[in-house]
């Protein structure tokens, strides 16, 4: 008689990780372009590159309705949600305006982001 095999060897179903490079990091001033929030301004507050999504304060703004539990308490509770990085556009120091970026590597491997106007723009932690 044979035995009956409950389980059975798994293959590995995940895809591989894709990262994508963002014009944008975390603290940046942006400019929605497109959607429902256009024309707003904010700060971004979180980055996630493995969606290619970021967090922009006070744009996207969602409720949640909680459960009370023995730590936290309920009710409805609004947070920013992430929006996708092709939609905002990062504000020139110089002009105040949003603007295109460009890429430009030192001598020492440093990359500085450059704005179109020709202004570097920093990057703000």
């Amino acid at each position: 008689m044979r035995l009956l095999v409950h389980c059975k060897a798994k293959r590995a179903r995940t895809k591989a990780v894709v990262r994508h490079r963002l014009h944008v990091t975390k603290g940046d001033t942006v400019q929605v372009i497109s959607g429902d929030e256009k024309g707003k301004r904010g700060r971004i507050l979180r980055v996630h590159p493995k969606t290619g999504r970021v967090t922009v304060d006070g744009i996207n703004v969602v409720k949640r309705h909680k459960r009370q539990t023995q730590t936290a308490e309920g009710g409805i509770i609004s947070f920013a949600a992430p929006i996708h990085h092709s939609k905002v556009m990062l504000i020139d120091p110089k002009t105040n305006l949003p603007t295109r970026i460009r890429r430009k590597v030192d001598q020492d491997g440093t990359v500085e982001r450059i704005a179109k106007s020709g202004q570097p723009i920093p990057r703000t932690r």
